[in-house]
């Protein structure tokens, strides 16, 4: 096969090319390196890189011409960008989605698009099922708009395959951990080791009784293969996460046991770490059955598995003391 992969030299778009090239497809890689990085992908010399954005629509036409299909990754990542730069958010996720389905369309490929499980907003379910309604926040809350570009590009990608039988599949991503994510933007687990290998104050931001299931990229690019091999399931949208859920609070405290770390826990308010107003969602756990009955979907890596292989690989990537 041949692949695009839009946001290719992100963290989990690096896996996916890693696992594609491991399988003998020609990949071709679409990033504009504004959160991602070419060190993550240049150890792969088979991939064809582009450093430019979706919002070209003559790059990406140019590119899906070339391919079979596309997986879409491409977006703003990151709670602080969102925060801090609201239009570029909304305008990536949106406007980039919609030159890629276009131009997808346009030449019958076969589309996967990432999308996030911040589109149930502050449901408070205890497990979120694909079907189920939606509670966004006001929308003077600039928060509230990377979870309403990502609903958007749901409507979207759906309306194509509604009206022009467009097949495209949506999998819905919930936290996503591993080696090369990046705390710089706001990703709690790359922080926390971080600041754990440091033997600094761990920062927890409110009470940590959020509670969160993290996804080990080792198990998630498998299934965002699969379901783009799987030509009975367009048009529909999967969660993909684990079921295995903790608190920040208990995150952090894990950290530093693992990390063998002899630093603290420092709590903050959300206002003091992403200003006035923020406010976070406090259970986010996925249900997997539509996943596991579509391709047999069964997440390997525990919790502490995946803390451990993160824990090593930042280490290894700290500079040495003096």
């Amino acid at each position: 096969m041949r692949a695009l992969v839009t946001g290719g030299a992100g963290f989990i778009g690096s896996h996916l090319c890693e696992t594609l090239v491991s399988q003998g497809d020609k990949v071709f890689v679409l990033d504009d390196l504004s959160t991602g990085r070419f060190d993550n992908i240049e150890h792969l010399p088979e991939v064809t890189s582009v450093i430019d954005s979706t919002l070209n629509q003559d790059i990406v036409r140019d590119l899906v011409r070339e391919v079979d299909v596309v997986y879409h990754l491409a977006a703003t990542v990151g709670v602080r960008l969102v925060v801090e730069r609201p239009i570029n958010t909304i305008v990536n996720n949106i406007q980039g989605t919609e030159v890629v389905l276009e131009e997808a369309c346009r030449y019958r490929r076969r589309l996967l698009i990432t999308s996030s499980s911040e589109v149930y907003g502050k449901g408070v379910k205890e497990q979120f099922h694909e079907d189920d309604d939606r509670l966004m926040g006001p929308t003077t809350l600039t928060r509230w708009g990377y979870a309403a570009s990502k609903a958007m590009d749901e409507f979207l990608a759906l309306a194509y395959w509604i009206e022009k039988r467009h097949p495209v599949v949506i999998a819905r991503l919930f936290n996503t951990v591993g080696p090369r994510q990046t705390g710089r933007y706001g990703m709690v687990i790359p922080r926390f080791v971080t600041q754990a290998l440091r033997n600094e104050p761990l920062t927890v931001h409110g009470d940590g009784q959020q509670t969160r299931c993290f996804t080990y990229v080792g198990d998630a690019i498998p299934a965002l293969i699969r379901l783009m091999e799987d030509t009975s399931i367009a048009g529909e949208v999967f969660n993909l996460g684990s079921p295995e859920c903790v608190t920040i609070e208990e995150l952090a405290h894990r950290i530093i046991r693992l990390s063998g770390s002899q630093s603290s826990i420092t709590h903050i308010p959300y206002e003091q770490a992403y200003g006035e107003g923020y406010e976070d969602i406090m259970n986010r756990a996925p249900s997997l059955a539509k996943l596991e009955q579509a391709i047999g979907y069964k997440p390997k890596t525990s919790l502490d598995a995946m803390l451990e292989i993160i824990i090593d690989h930042i280490r290894k990537s700290m500079p040495a003391p003096l």
